[in-house]
């Protein structure tokens, strides 16, 4: 039961950390939306090399979702937030040191 417990902890630790960099990639989209670009063009590239159902679902919410509401989405705790972000299309948006920033800060609580 122990060992459960501990990888329960690990994945909800994880997901924080996650929230924590998404929040950061919607406070730059809402500063400057056409980092948008960014996220279309790696879901592109991506989708050509392996078009999995999760980069599709991607592709699907970046095309029909109106910025306010894709903001509402990154920062969201809800299960399908939570499901998206493990596959974020977002890379390349914050610059390293904002990341880093971010990861240091959750390796420093990590329990």
């Amino acid at each position: 039961m122990v060992a459960y417990t501990r990888f329960v902890r690990a994945h909800q630790w994880i997901d924080r950390r996650s929230l924590a960099l998404h929040d950061a990639v919607a406070a730059k989209l809402e500063a400057q939306p056409e980092l948008l670009n960014v996220a279309r063009a790696n879901l592109r590239r991506w989708l050509r090399s392996s078009p999995s159902e999760p980069l599709l679902e991607w592709a699907r919410v970046l095309d029909t979702t109106p910025l306010p509401d894709l903001i509402v989405l990154l920062r969201s705790s809800d299960e399908d937030a939570i499901r998206l972000r493990q596959s974020s299309p977002f890379a390349g948006l914050l610059a390293p040191r904002e990341r880093q920033t971010i990861l240091q800060d959750y390796e420093s609580r990590r329990t």
